[in-house]
């Protein structure tokens, strides 16, 4: 299914196939040869979405832009079932693997491989050729990896990162209002616009 968002419609090249229950909204170009299986949903959310070619994206992944983070999938890259990727930057022939998640900011270089259930977190940078654990997590510029049971040295570094103001545009130090108040009645407006979306097919 495709839609309009806005004055945006998805640009798909011929030659790609993109599955009958796939959602494909807004500003979304997919390149050559690219492969979106059932369930997917790419939705540019303000900013662009650009998968180059040969691009796979397997069984209900989510891919998302958003205003201040684009999100580009680089040439011959897969990513995963139930993998969510978020405002990214992901170079080419790296493997996102099934329920992975890449958070807003993130870059991960040329193949590099996300594994199974694997966290990149906001604003980290992998460099070409990483490899990120089963279930582990990667935080920070450079990025550091930790097991997913290190919390406290997780959260040491991601604290820096300021996930709410890099997410969701809140300075959690300052709103006069309760922070979930305040984050879930600006996301509610964001994601409002998307009342007005046509389908094309």
């Amino acid at each position: 299914m495709r839609y309009r968002h806005g004055e945006a419609e998805p640009r798909i090249h011929p030659s790609a196939v993109v599955a009958d229950t796939a959602v494909v909204s807004g500003e979304v170009r997919i390149g050559a040869g690219c492969r979106i299986a059932h369930g997917a949903v790419i939705t540019a959310e303000g900013g662009p979405v650009d998968l180059g070619e040969h691009v796979i994206v397997m069984e209900n992944a989510v891919l998302r832009s958003t205003r201040r983070h684009p999100l580009t999938i680089g040439d011959h890259s897969l990513i995963g079932p139930l993998a969510a990727i978020t405002g990214a930057t992901v170079d080419r022939e790296v493997f996102i693997a099934t329920g992975a998640r890449i958070f807003n900011g993130a870059v991960i270089g040329r193949g590099s491989e996300v594994r199974i259930d694997a966290v990149v977190h906001l604003r980290t940078v992998l460099e070409a050729g990483s490899t990120v654990p089963i279930g582990w997590v990667a935080v920070g510029d450079p990025a550091q990896l930790f097991p997913p049971g290190a919390h406290e040295e997780i959260w040491a570094v991601q604290r820096e990162l300021d996930f709410a103001g890099t997410v969701f545009g809140i300075d959690a130090t300052t709103t006069e209002r309760p922070f979930m108040v305040e984050l879930t009645e600006r996301y509610a407006r964001s994601l409002g616009a998307h009342a007005d979306d046509v389908r094309l097919d």
